[in-house]
């Protein structure tokens, strides 16, 4: 297999996507990396020669480089400013992994993906992924087979247990952090439901600091009004112990039917993570039920990812409109966050 050859730009997340991700079993059978970047030269270095690639402190340094040859990069930056940061990737005749959340300003975010698809390349995430992930398909199978209808409302939760004190990364600034438990985490259910529910009309924010030493919330929730009318809150926390981390729970309530997903304990499943749907619909008059389990699918789509830089598939149109919904969701949380400042418990 023609592997994609691929820089890595920004190695304090980029290091940990190195060790988990594109040095693990899966990602190697799509990319391999062909040179590193980081501002902070030495670590740059240190991973350059680890992995025995050219490295570079300058993403512009990078990408007029004559002894490094890739096709793709992958850009884990901070979120403000990524947009004009994959558009000089993009003039470079790049395609673009990155990472959520992809900005935090919408129009930025449209006006880019537009380039990319002019330019005949690609720019991909992790979360919205660009092709649904296994729950989320099973999820569109039954709305379709069961004849749902129209979104109506969802509840939304995921937490874990950090206690956390400042050190200086965007993590602890409030205006590139708002609401930081639905921006860090959270995300990944605003990024699954807009699929589902569209583009917002209208988003409120609570938000408190019970344990954290950081300037920013760690405990969260984000209360939504959709442009169909139909309603959502999610719930994130950083401040909850039961072993139950990172659950991403769901109940979605549709005209004739709701879907849950790993509502209730989650059992020891031994190591491996599961999530489990069920649904309960109407059909003839008559409720009808069903469940099924699949693997967490919370990593990067590789396979996807290479087959689309390998023209053995396009993104729809769709994967770009359901991006720039879950960054409009981020923005109105960033202006309701900042005026409802954070409660400390």
């Amino acid at each position: 297999m023609n592997r994609i050859r691929l820089a890595v730009v920004g190695l304090n997340f980029g290091s940990w996507m190195i060790e988990n991700e594109l040095l693990s079993d899966f990602g190697k059978a799509y990319v391999e990396i062909a040179a590193v970047c980081d501002i902070q030269q030495q670590k740059a270095a240190e991973w350059g020669s680890k992995l025995s690639v050219p490295h570079y402190s300058s993403l512009d340094d990078l990408l007029a480089a004559t002894d490094a040859d890739f096709e793709a990069v992958a850009l884990f930056s901070g979120p403000i400013g990524r947009a004009e940061l994959i558009e000089r990737v993009l003039d470079a005749g790049k395609h673009v992994m990155t990472t959520k959340p992809f900005e935090i300003d919408s129009e930025k975010a449209r006006r880019v993906l537009e380039k990319a698809r002019s330019l005949g390349l690609t720019v991909q995430l992790n979360s919205p992924s660009p092709e649904l992930q296994g729950d989320l398909a099973q999820v569109q199978l039954w709305k379709e087979r069961y004849d749902l209808g129209r979104p109506i409302a969802f509840r939304a939760e995921t937490t874990c247990s950090y206690r956390e004190q400042p050190n200086g990364s965007w993590y602890d600034d409030p205006a590139q952090c708002p609401a930081a438990p639905i921006f860090r985490l959270g995300i990944y259910l605003i990024n699954d439901l807009v699929r589902f529910f569209g583009d917002i009309e209208e988003a409120s924010v609570q938000q408190s600091r019970i344990f954290t030493g950081r300037p920013t919330a760690d405990n969260a929730q984000l209360n939504l009004l959709f442009k169909n009318g139909a309603l959502g809150n999610v719930f994130a926390s950083f401040c909850i112990d039961d072993q139950q981390y990172y659950k991403c729970a769901f109940t979605l309530n549709f005209e004739r039917g709701t879907v849950y997903r790993n509502i209730g304990p989650r059992l020891n499943d031994g190591g491996e993570k599961l999530n489990r749907l069920e649904v309960v619909a109407v059909q003839d008059g008559r409720q009808v039920t069903d469940a099924y389990e699949a693997e967490s699918a919370e990593g990067y789509q590789w396979d996807v990812f290479y087959r689309t830089v390998r023209g053995e598939r396009t993104d729809p149109l769709s994967y770009d409109a359901d991006i720039v919904a879950g960054i409009r969701i981020i923005e109105q949380m960033k202006r309701q966050a900042g005026d409802a400042g954070v409660i400390r418990g």
